[in-house]
């Protein structure tokens, strides 16, 4: 399923076969899923009811799938990735994986009570169509609930390997992926079709002892650049070290050590459903809107 106004940004395949590269040393660059899935269990927390079926798209090794383990009433939650050896990585009893595109999910309309996605839907490039199919596999009255990165993640990374690329070879070309905007999100959520859309964001502070340090920890992710734009020979040497220097001169701390900014997006949503709320249709209203300025401490 593709909509209208979708993008083709990003490299799918190559997305997936950095993906299969990282499985195997993953654990030891795991600590933003793992802490984000923590945070997306916690809001889960806030909504009363159980969710028996659930689904986990782009799981890469389970994280979700062990944290929400015996909470908020799930009996089997199915795990599926665009990598087959991060969803083989993240299956257990009683709990199947499937190897699958979050933009081609192979699930039958009305399938789930609930679906997450923890740190993985950043690298669609048809975020509308794959919210079309995430909402159309929910029950009705089921839940959404998932993390993305956000617009301002690796901002520092991002400036010094411009500024670097600029004086090096006086051209620049996408080093590091884009990420949606907050601004965004909502809208996205309601074009979907999802009722009473809540979008927010934590930004996250990470220190490396250094931006090649960081690098590697990317790539441990799985989450080096896979923009088709991107130059397809590696950056030089000197490049590299000349981003190194200005990130360490531009942002290192008085240990030497570097920040790194990840802003991390939530999205939730509701598979609409006669018993929900309803929003007010406009002109609505039971005072007068001068009324209500008054009242709301405007003046």
């Amino acid at each position: 399923m593709t909509s209208p106004d979708s993008m083709t940004v990003f490299d799918r395949a190559l997305v997936r076969r950095r993906r299969d590269r990282a499985v195997a040393e993953f654990t030891d660059h795991a600590f933003l899923f793992e802490e984000i899935a923590d945070r997306l269990a916690d809001r889960l927390e806030d909504v009363i009811r159980p969710f028996p079926l659930a689904l986990d798209v782009g799981c890469h090794d389970g994280a979700m799938g062990r944290i929400l383990k015996g909470r908020k009433g799930i009996e089997r939650l199915v795990a599926c990735d665009l990598s087959p050896d991060f969803a083989r990585a993240a299956g257990g009893p009683g709990n199947p994986t499937v190897a699958a595109d979050e933009e081609f999910l192979p699930f039958a309309p009305g399938s789930f009570d609930l679906v997450v996605s923890n740190l993985s839907l950043h690298w669609v490039n048809d975020l509308p169509g794959a919210l079309v199919q995430i909402r159309q596999a929910l029950k009705p009255d089921g839940f959404f609930c998932a993390s993305m990165l956000g617009g301002q993640t690796l901002a520092e990374l991002r400036r010094c390997l411009f500024e670097a690329e600029m004086e090096v070879s006086g051209g620049v070309s996408p080093r590091v992926s884009p990420f949606a905007e907050i601004k965004d999100a909502g809208g996205l959520l309601q074009r979907a079709g999802f009722a009473l859309p809540v979008v927010d964001s934590d930004v996250i502070t990470v220190t490396y002892s250094d931006a090649f340090a960081l690098m590697r920890e990317l790539r441990g992710m799985g989450e080096t650049n896979a923009v088709l734009a991107r130059r397809k020979v590696p950056a030089t040497r000197s490049m590299l070290f000349d981003a190194a220097q200005r990130y360490a001169q531009l942002y290192a701390e008085p240990d030497g050590r570097i920040p790194v900014t990840f802003e991390v997006l939530y999205l939730a949503g509701w598979s609409p459903h006669e018993s929900q709320q309803q929003p007010l249709k406009p002109g609505s209203g039971q005072i007068p809107l001068g009324d209500a300025l008054k009242g709301g401490g405007i003046h």
